[in-house]
This record gives structure tokens, sequence and C-alpha cells, in this order.
């Protein structure tokens, strides 16, 4: 299974009718006539180009079909981003699916499915000019990786308040650049000295201003922490690509990736030695990952995606993280012995308390210490103490 299924949720349509019996094989769509056709007589140049146009039609349908399928799957896993602009069917469509589109479909809801869309097609160019056998190969000369959960235990039990991930991050959509004197390694590097027991690096460029290069050069510059690839995944091509990059986790965003995918894709990690930080931001996306064999490490996003959408400033609301630690979920995830690390909307030692005390044992922290000058000494004012070794 080296190709990962892409699912896209599509809330703007409708369907009236869905054949069950849809057939996921590409061949069933080319009409009986026209294979028992090509098998009978030698075609003339002008049939052969008429068979190739209808057998790529019925190609396109398929494609087309599978897809709204899988917009069905996702949708009912509570996914509101679509994997890539809405398009209607193919010219030579016919049945199964009857449609009305509600609204136009290829503009982005919000900036994450913006960023989404442009993820598809900057990953596919790509993976056309690197192959997944090349970076198969790539990892077998790659070193060990470094234990991500494991380093986060440590460093809670050495200081007393929740392991630190701290972030490399020069900008974002919503606050524009953080640092104008960015310098990746030296920003990490002062994180190490201050205590962080792991790293996050953005490695998107067109939104955050992040590259893969940030993240390799700062495994190649001797820094020590387990490095986490804060990228938007959607195809597993990414895990195998942050893997030789230097990475020793990878982000996967339950807004984003249906079940079917994050368990693919947690395999995949196990397989290549990395942790995988499964991020939710709501009540039943941590329903949905609670309920997947093999995770290890959640994070709580208390960004209110809503309004993230909207771009509002006030989209952050640390209770989040509270509200889904509470009852039952809590108690699961005591029992699993999982690590829950605590994102966004922490800046003051009262925050780190609060999230502490509702039950993380992590936190991820960018903007806070990102934009200090001295971000080691940002670290000691985040938690109220020095945590440095």
């Amino acid at each position: 299974m080296e190709g990962l299924i892409s699912v896209r949720a599509s809330p703007k349509i409708s369907f009236y009718s869905l054949n069950q019996r849809t057939s996921f094989s590409f061949r069933h769509s080319i009409p009986a006539s026209l294979m028992n056709a090509t098998k009978r007589i030698p075609s003339p140049p002008l049939i052969r180009a008429k068979l190739d146009e209808e057998a790529e039609n019925a190609l396109k349908v398929k494609e087309w079909e599978v897809g709204m399928f899988q917009n069905e799957i996702a949708a009912s896993q509570g996914i509101r981003i679509r994997r890539r602009p809405l398009t209607g069917p193919p010219t030579h469509y016919v049945g199964p699916f009857e449609f009305r589109l509600q609204n136009e479909g290829n503009t982005p809801c919000n900036i994450l499915e913006e960023i989404v869309w442009n993820k598809d097609v900057e990953v596919t160019k790509m993976k056309e000019r690197m192959p997944l056998s090349v970076l198969k190969k790539a990892i077998e000369n790659a070193p060990p990786t470094r234990d991500f959960i494991g380093a986060l235990r440590v460093a809670q039990l050495r200081t007393g308040v929740p392991g630190l991930i701290a972030e490399v991050k020069k900008a974002s959509p919503s606050r524009g650049v953080l640092r104008e004197n960015f310098d990746p390694v030296e920003i990490a590097k002062a994180y190490e000295k201050g205590g962080a027991a792991c790293l996050s690096v953005l490695t998107d460029e067109k939104y955050f201003q992040g590259s893969f290069e940030n993240l390799e050069a700062i495994r190649k510059a001797g820094v020590q922490c387990p490095l986490l690839c804060k990228e938007f995944i959607i195809d597993a091509w990414q895990i195998y690509y942050a893997r030789i990059k230097g990475a020793d986790a990878v982000l996967l965003i339950a807004a984003v990736l249906p079940d079917l995918d994050i368990r693919y894709m947690t395999k995949i990690c196990k397989m290549l030695g990395l942790a995988a930080l499964v991020e939710v931001h709501d009540e039943r996306e941590m329903d949905r990952v609670l309920g997947i064999e093999g995770i290890e490490i959640i994070g709580i996003n208390n960004r209110n995606l809503v309004k993230l959408f909207q771009l509002c400033t006030s989209h952050v609301d640390i209770r989040n993280t509270k509200k889904l630690l509470e009852g039952e979920r809590g108690q699961v995830i005591r029992q699993k012995d999982m690590i829950v690390v605590g994102e966004s909307g922490l800046f003051t030692p009262d925050d780190i308390a609060y999230v502490q005390e509702a039950g993380v044992k992590a936190v991820l922290v960018g903007e806070s210490i990102v934009k200090q000058n001295d971000p080691g000494k940002g670290i000691s004012g985040l938690f109220g103490k020095d945590i440095s070794l």
C-alpha cells in the first residue's frame, strides 16, 4: 500500500443517490464493446484514437466517482476541509450520482483549506521530482531517529512541568512575520540551551516562511533535541521525505485527515521510527483519535477553527484543553498512558499551570518565545523558572 488514498471532505455537495456497488476498478469503466473491439481487429489510427479518447474519458469518470464516494466518508467523520478544489463531473459522465452545487466550489472556504489545496499541488510536483523509491533508498543510509516521546517524559520528570516542544517559526498567516532576524539554527540552539525537550520546525514555505532546509540544517548543526516536522501532511510520501530531512516526529492533523489516513500514516511512522503527534481541536476529533489503535501522543490545539478560518484575532481559548480532557476521555488517556500536548495560547506561567492541571504532559510553544530577543530567557519567562540543564 504505497499510495495513500486521498479523502476529500466536500460539505458543499448534496448527494441524492449513491450507488453502493460502485466499482473502484478503472477497467470496469471501459465499455465492453470497446474492449472486445480492440481484441478482434487491428485498429486504424483514427479508430485507435477514438478508443483512446473514450478510455481516457472512462478513467476520468471513475476517478471522479471515487472522489465523490470518499467525500462522503470524510464528511461522515465531521471533516470540513476539502483536499482539493471541487470540480464537476467529466463531460461524458453518466450516473450513478445526482448532485447539485450549493455554491462555488473552486474557492477555498478558509485559510486552512487554502493551505491544504496549495500543499496538494506542491506535493504532487515534489513526488514527480523525487519518487518514493528514491526516498526509500535514501532512508537506508539515514541516521537513526531520536526518541521524541521519551524526551518529553524525561523532561517532565526532571523539571516538574510539562516537557517543552519549542517551535522554530518565522511567520504565520494570521500574525505575519514573528521574527525578522530569523536564524533557525541559532534559535534552535538557544531553545536547547534554555531547556527545551524537543523542537518543532515549520517546513511550509508559502504560508509560514519555513522550509525543509531549516529542518535539515538544525539536525546537521549538532542539536540533540528530537525534531518534529511541522508540516501539513496529506500524503504518506511526505512522511518519508521528512524522515530523510532529519525529522524524529511528524504532525498529523485530524481536521484534515480521515481515520483511514491516520491509521495508515501512524503505521508508516512506526515503521520508519518516527513519532506521530496527532492534533485535535474539538470533542469529535478527540473521540475519533481515541478510537484509533496505536496513537501514543495527542496534541490539543486551543484554536477555534471556525474563527481561525476567518483569521480572527480572538480564536484561542486554553479552556479547550481542560474541556477535552474531562470525564471519560481523560480516563481513557490515562489508562493508555498517552502523552497530551497543549498547543496555542500559552504565554505565561499561569497558562502552563492551567493546562498542566488539566492533564497535559507537554506543551508546544512558538510565538511567545520566538519573538524574544533571547529565546532561552523567553523559556524561563514562560515557565516562571529556569528549566535548563
